[in-house]
């Protein structure tokens, strides 16, 4: 496997961890951040959460069609 594409897995990972936590979790990862308990915080949280999901998701998604498409 190609460093970069060891990259681009490795992003995807992190990217779709973090995410998931924001979205399952909000009140952990606030608490982390140090923001308040308030409901804008809550939906800001659980937005950027699930954007980072669909980011981890596209980019695995990505990196494995590519590596399936260049290894033939």
């Amino acid at each position: 496997m190609p460093k970069g594409m060891a990259v681009m897995f490795a992003i995807a990972a992190i990217s779709a961890l973090a995410g998931l936590s924001a979205l399952l979790r909000p009140s952990a990862v606030r608490g982390l951040l140090g923001w308040s308990d308030s409901e804008a915080a809550t939906y800001g949280l659980r937005i950027a959460g699930m954007m980072l999901t669909a980011l981890g998701l596209f980019l695995g998604g990505f990196a494995t069609v590519f590596s399936w498409v260049s290894a033939e």
